[in-house]
């Protein structure tokens, strides 16, 4: 496969780093600092999924995820507590399509994607497609820590450098401003992730319609305890 031995950049990822933290805003230095250091963690990832028996089903059958969580009518078809419509329920309240990942990703498309197969190009957009997914099985929210646990969430299950990078660049950020709490629920975060079943190769078009408690019970992802508490405590302290 061609690419699959791509290094970490080190020095780039610092630089942009530094851009970052004069402007936290500039998402497009996030996109620099995951691809910089992201290394060969989708190849391999890739290769993991095509190795199993759902992975080569998914990648037979050519599953759009996309296509799925954009259809809203069907997903609201699911019956209360359901997966799907505690998707659904997510997405609403928080005023984010399924387009939303795709327009951002678009724009930052890593070279290194350039010029091969499609069934690895596949794979990368059903990664991202997915992200959303993860955030309502988890419990963690979109809320900028609830974000920075899913990524220590996320680097356990792929090993995607960038991410935990990222991630751990947060976590300090927010202990100023939650206390070491923080890191207790970025660990057991991670934890979370490491202990879990392996998200990526899961078909979620035959889970959404399966209750959410069933879901998470099966692919063994505990309540973040942790993260919720220390939400709450904030919430109290800013009122």
């Amino acid at each position: 496969m061609k690419g699959s031995k791509r290094r970490m950049q080190p020095i780039v990822a610092a630089k942009a780093l530094k851009r970052l933290i004069a402007n936290p805003d500039n998402t497009e230095e996030v996109f620099a600092i995951i691809r910089a250091m992201s290394g060969d963690s989708l190849f391999r990832a890739f290769e993991r999924f095509r190795s199993t028996e759902t992975g080569k089903k998914i990648i037979e059958e050519k599953k759009e995820l996309l296509e799925t969580l954009q259809d809203r009518e069907k997903l609201a078809q699911n019956a209360p507590g359901s997966f799907g419509r505690s998707y659904l329920s997510f997405v609403q309240s928080e005023k984010i399509t399924a387009d939303g990942l795709v327009e951002a990703s678009e724009e930052n498309v890593p070279p290194e994607l350039e010029n091969q197969s499609q069934e690895l190009i596949a794979f990368g957009k059903r990664m991202r497609d997915q992200h959303d997914l993860w955030h309502v099985l988890t419990g963690y929210g979109r809320d900028t820590f609830g974000e920075v646990c899913l990524l220590a969430f996320t680097y356990a299950q792929t090993k995607n450098r960038g991410l935990g990078f990222i991630a751990i660049v947060g976590a300090f950020r927010h202990y100023r401003e939650l206390g070491s709490g923080v890191f207790k629920a970025f660990f057991g975060a991670y934890m979370a992730g490491k202990q879990a079943a392996w998200l990526p190769q899961q078909d979620w078009e035959t889970m959404l319609d399966q209750p959410i408690g069933d879901v998470r019970q099966q692919l063994n992802i505990p309540e973040p305890k942790i993260y919720q508490r220390i939400l709450g405590n904030y919430a109290l302290a800013s009122t």
